[in-house]
């Protein structure tokens, strides 16, 4: 995707606040000082909505689809906003997370479904989000920090508009100042609607603070994980982490006031809800290629790289962006244009400063071109290889001179591995997915473990996918996750 479809949808965010003013809030009933009306809204998220599955593919499974979109439907038509086109879908992202844009549009990601365990929990993250569009949330809080963040979402080595996708950090920027938490009292509103919607509908409203409970534990899972290795702590599902924890007593007050629509035998839906799982990829997919032991394995591409071991690799759909543990010096990669001419590319495609030595030669046995430099005063080096008709970008970027100086060795030694893919290594890059398993009597996490191929951290993250973290055991009969 180009820069300007990002541009396009900025100015719709932006240039709205020209015709803000009072409306009926449809949760409350009260006036609010809003940015827009809501055939606005309905137009402004059909335009992103264009641009996010662009970025973030929806998940090729019509049955998982239809399955998720039908549990949101039935919630919405519960909400105070019937009417409005909502649509839900499963995006092919491995990261735990869910969110919504204005105007009726819910995603969740398949990363975030395999630590669900049931109906109940999945309707309660899909009423959450339900209830944030319903409160109009979105929209009721212009930020400067927005205009703020398109602008410094720009600040990437590689320039964007060259075919690369690069432009795409400009729509993640945009939906994290829509959907990356709005305050501790939103956040309680959107659960208390949810709740509401949750008992309206047939489920439990305790499914809410279940699943919250769910997601407070990858969050402690992730902030151990960060201890361990120095790494930053990874982004976790937004504003429940942020605004309270999973036993906050307005939280639990919040939810109790949808037990006045409970029904006598609320559906949980856990066997039906793990049925949908088997074949569902855990991590990386194919078509984004796989990170084994620091490397991306691209079978789809024919292309391999390996990054620094210690480095965090973050395998994003637009790019590969890896960081040092100090978080002082990066690697980026990106395709490029589909041509054979990589000096261009390089002198035209990288923001340099004045002064940069250019050169050719090959990359893994293939045509290349590179740069050494600096941006704004950081030290960058480039590489753009010529492979199967595509232009590949390879950039390395440090703090300071000082930094450059410590990572020089690791930054070329990263971009020099780029070569294609050997027979070994289609092996490796095989993907893992989901499967399910029936536990028999005796059997314990630790044993799961040990058959797992995820390596390290494999009890911790069966532990969390199955509802048993920290240090739980399955019941003899108990369907259980495992991956393969």
């Amino acid at each position: 995707m180009t820069s300007q479809v990002f541009r396009r949808i900025a100015v719709t965010a932006l240039g709205v606040l020209a015709l803000a003013g009072c409306a009926h809030n449809p949760v409350s009933g009260d006036r609010d000082f809003v940015l827009m009306s809501e055939q606005q809204e309905i137009q402004m998220g059909a335009q992103a909505n264009l641009a996010v599955l662009k970025e973030y593919a929806a998940l090729d499974n019509p049955a998982l689809q239809a399955y998720v979109n039908e549990v949101g439907q039935r919630l919405a038509k519960q909400s105070e906003r019937p009417n409005l086109p909502w649509h839900f879908t499963v995006v092919d992202s491995p990261e735990v997370n869910a969110f919504a844009l204005p105007g009726g549009y819910v995603y969740i990601t398949r990363g975030l479904l395999a630590y669900l365990n049931s109906e109940a929990e999945l309707a309660g993250v899909v009423g959450h989000e339900i209830g944030h569009v319903t409160a109009r949330h979105g929209v009721r809080q212009p930020s400067a920090s927005t205009a703020a963040g398109l602008g410094a979402a720009l600040g990437s080595i590689l320039v964007p508009g060259m075919g690369n996708q690069a432009g795409s950090a400009l729509l993640q920027t945009l939906a994290q100042a829509w959907t990356a938490g709005y305050g501790r009292e939103h956040e309680l509103e959107a659960d208390r609607l949810g709740a509401a919607y949750l008992a309206k509908t047939g489920y439990d409203p305790q499914a809410m603070i279940d699943v919250i409970s769910v997601l407070k534990n990858q969050e402690r899972y992730s902030a151990e994980q960060a201890a361990r290795s120095g790494h930053p702590q990874r982004a976790t599902y937004h504003g429940i982490f942020d605004t309270h924890p999973s036993n906050d007593a307005r939280l639990g007050q919040v939810v109790a006031e949808a037990n006045k629509y409970r029904v006598s035998h609320p559906r949980e839906g856990r066997n039906d809800y793990l049925q949908k799982l088997p074949g569902l990829y855990f991590g990386d997919s194919p078509d984004q290629g796989v990170i084994r032991d620091n490397a991306l394995l691209h079978e789809k591409l024919g292309l391999a790289i390996q990054f620094p071991p210690d480095w965090r690799v973050q395998n994003r759909p637009d790019r590969v962006v890896v960081t040092s543990p100090q978080g002082d010096a990066l690697l980026e990669l990106v395709q490029g244009p589909k041509n054979d001419n990589p000096l261009e590319t390089v002198q035209k495609g990288v923001k340099l400063d004045t002064g940069a030595r250019y050169d050719t030669g090959h990359l893994g046995g293939f045509p290349a071109a590179f740069a050494a430099g600096a941006q704004q005063g950081k030290p960058a080096v480039v590489a753009v290889v010529v492979f199967n008709g595509t232009q590949y970008l390879i950039a390395g970027m440090t703090r300071d001179t000082a930094t450059y100086e410590r990572e020089r060795s690791a930054l070329r030694a990263a971009i020099n591995s780029f070569h294609a893919i050997t027979p070994a290594e289609k092996l490796t890059a095989r993907p893992y997915v989901l499967q399910l398993l029936t536990s028999r009597p005796g059997l314990t996490m630790a044993a799961l473990a040990r058959q797992s191929p995820l390596g390290v951290e494999v009890e911790g993250q069966l532990r969390l996918m199955n509802d048993l973290y920290p240090d739980g055991e399955p019941r003899s009969g108990q369907l259980l996750k495992i991956v393969q």
